[in-house]
This record gives C-alpha cells, structure tokens and sequence, in this order.
C-alpha cells in the first residue's frame, strides 16, 4: 500500500474509533436507532447534490444500505448503549476475521494457515470478555454488537463488488436508503421519537453532526475509496487501531474502567487480528 492510503486508513480507524464514544454521548438523548435514522438524514443531505448516485446503482444500493447500515448499525448502537465503549470497541474487532472468512467464500479470497490461527486467536479473546461476570447481564448487548460486526463485514464483501463506484458516492447513495430503512427501524422498536427530537440539546445535536458529517460522509467515504483499490484483506486490519483509541477515549472522556479479564481478551482479539495483518504484510512484501 502507498504510505498516503496507510495514513488515510489510520485515520478512518480513529474517526471510527472515536465515533463510539460520541455515540454513548449521543445516546445519552437519542435512542441508537433514531440517532443512526438521523446521523443518515443528515450525511444524505450533505452529500446528495454534490454526489448523486444513477439510477442504475439503486438496486444493490438499497441492498447494500440494508445490510450494512440498516440491520448493522441498529444492531451495534443497540448493543452498544448496554456496554461500554471501549468493551463494545473490542468486540467489534470480530468484524476483521468475520471479513476474511466471508471474502474467503464469497470473492475466492485465500486465508493462510497463520492468518487462520489469528482468526482463532481473536475469537478466544472474545469468548474470553465474554466471560467477565461485570457483562452477565448485558450479554445480550454484546452478542448485538457481535451480529452488527458480521453483518457490517458482510456489507463490505457486497460493497467489493462495487469497486468502481467512487467513495462519496457510494456512502451518499447508502445514506439515501438507509435513513428511511433506520427511521422504519426506529418506529417498529423504540418509541417517544418526536419527543426526542424537539428536546435535544446542542449536544446532543453535536453527536448527530459527528456521526454524520465525520465519521459517516469523511469517513467511510475514505474507507469505500480504499476498498476500490485494495483487497479487504489488506485494508481491514487497519481497524485494530479502531479500538484502541475507544479505549483510550472511553477511560480519559467517559471514566469507563476496564478489568482483568477484559483486558486479557482484548488482548488475544487485537492480537489475532495482529497475526492477520503481520502475515499480510509479508505476503505484501514478497
């Protein structure tokens, strides 16, 4: 990879990153599914008249939003507002090895015997985190986030085959269907929506703007872009910095703390994925 498109990829890492602790912020006012129908709204606004996708794409897109926007996110932020943002961030690394299987079956994607014991690796550390007594009641939280993070994978393996549609487009084209299919996600699950809207406060209108215009519209705009010129296997393990920053904010922005036990596992999960990208990177090199 060239070192401009290594630095954009840490970067998108730590937009995500920190949209997880936003996110909890946000959540503070806005349920997870409103706030994603309304961080869509907004990113679908701002991108639509300077990136309008063709007719022809408004199939897959609709497909694609549904996949990885729709049932993803409120899948995640659901899960999400149940833990803390650096356990939820850990547990999202799963979206590395879930992408390589899925690449594996799907794009004829070949997974070596190293990259493969990291997949193990990173799943033992989950199953680990899993474990800790602190999240015996929210186990259904951190099992969403997990679902969100195949099926976000599964978005990107359906977004691969799109190599040739430009980033912002594509995110403005997923925007478009995605905050209707959010907003029927929200009324069907949540309720009070109206409410909620009318009485947020500035901050709480910083996090739709966050969400939106950084880590939705620059962000994945930025990621789509590398995805149309790399393999998922060399650009999803970029996403280890992902949570490491989310730690990091969530212990210094949010007073989270974490335990032994989770410590470990997010350990062996950042380190399967370490194992993943060591062998890509060796294999980049011969």
């Amino acid at each position: 990879m060239k070192l401009v498109h290594i630095l954009t990829a840490i970067a998108v890492a730590s937009i995500w990153g920190m949209g997880f602790i936003v996110a909890k912020s946000g959540m503070n006012h806005f349920s997870p599914i409103l706030l994603m129908a309304l961080r869509f709204t907004l990113t679908a606004i701002c991108l639509v008249w300077f990136f309008k996708p063709p007719l022809k794409l408004f199939k897959d897109l609709f497909w694609i939003s549904l996949v990885s926007a729709a049932i993803q996110y409120s899948l995640t932020f659901t899960g999400v507002q149940g833990l803390d943002a650096s356990t939820a961030a850990l547990l999202v690394q799963l979206e590395v090895p879930f992408g390589l299987l899925l690449a594996c079956i799907f794009l004829g994607e070949r997974v070596s015997l190293k990259q493969g014991f990291g997949i193990l690796v990173a799943f033992l550390g989950v199953a680990l985190i899993l474990k800790e007594p602190k999240l015996s009641g929210s186990l259904v939280s951190a099992l969403m986030v997990i679902a969100g993070a195949f099926t976000w994978a599964a978005g990107q393996v359906m977004i691969k085959k799109m190599a040739n549609v430009g980033g912002f487009m594509l995110i403005s084209g997923i925007a478009i269907f995605a905050a209707p299919q959010l907003f029927l996600a929200s009324y069907l699950f949540e309720s009070n929506q109206i409410v909620q809207i009318q009485s947020a406060d500035l901050s709480a209108w910083g996090a739709v703007i966050y969400l939106a215009l950084i880590m939705t519209a620059l962000g994945y705009g930025l990621w789509y872009r590398l995805l149309g010129l790399y393999s998922i296997n060399q650009v999803m393990p970029f996403l280890l910095l992902l949570p490491v920053v989310s730690v990091f904010g969530g212990i210094l922005i949010l007073d989270e703390m974490l335990t032994t036990k989770v410590i470990i596992g997010g350990m062996l999960a950042l380190s399967g994925v370490a194992l993943i990208t060591i062998q890509m990177g060796s294999k980049e090199h011969n």
